[in-house]
């Protein structure tokens, strides 16, 4: 397993992430990491790996794009000082563009994104020693929706910039086209964006798996 001794890891995003966790602080007790997959992966790395003590930290923020984690990147992230770092985000940067394509004000489009993200990154890169670059999904078999087409082509900024800036990298959108073989996308997200339980489970063990995550412990 990467994670080690007593290290922090950090999860930042938007709803996805957030999940209904704690505010200000989304850590300690009663769901204070929220419902979703951060609490799963909490709740997984103390079952099986106790000897370690990881501190998980949620600073997912509901409607967050990347530009609002630009505006607050200094208090959520590097005051926290965390050794690990998780970024999943654009699902809103895409989704303003289809659900609200009057207000261009909200669309973040993809050169920005991408310039945003590498920027925080690489301002990020000294600080901690791992950083973890989620794609952001659509949960839709159809590959030609406009939606699914353009988070595809977000995700495959995440993962450019993963290969040229040495992060970690889950492809959320391959984890689940992995269980939308089987599963029509209305059991796993009824807007096909916010995952259900089972959804959250999809995530959490993508990212398990990246960190060499070892379920027969």
């Amino acid at each position: 397993m990467k994670l080690e001794q007593g290290q922090k890891l950090l999860f930042i995003g938007d709803s996805i992430t957030d999940c209904e966790r704690a505010k200000p602080e989304g850590e300690g007790l009663f769901n204070a990491l929220g419902k979703g997959y951060v609490s799963y992966i909490d709740a997984l790395l103390q079952a099986v790996y106790p000897e370690l003590g990881i501190r998980v930290v949620n600073k997912g923020i509901s409607g967050h794009t990347v530009r609002d984690l630009q505006n607050r990147w200094q208090e959520d992230v590097l005051d926290q000082h965390p050794d690990w770092l998780s970024i999943m985000i654009g699902i809103n940067d895409v989704w303003r563009q289809y659900d609200t394509p009057f207000i261009k004000d909200w669309h973040v489009l993809i050169d920005e994104y991408e310039t945003t993200l590498r920027k925080l990154i690489d301002e990020t890169k000294p600080f901690v020693k791992e950083i973890v670059l989620m794609t952001p999904f659509y949960i839709e078999n159809n590959v030609n929706d406009y939606m699914r087409k353009t988070m595809d082509e977000y995700g495959q900024v995440v993962k450019k910039i993963a290969e040229e800036t040495n992060c970690l990298f889950v492809d959320t959108q391959a984890a689940f086209n992995v269980v939308l073989q089987d599963l029509y996308s209305a059991t796993l997200a009824w807007d096909r964006v916010h995952p259900s339980a089972a959804g959250h489970m999809v995530l959490t063990r993508a990212f398990l798996k990246e960190i060499d995550f070892n379920w027969n412990r």
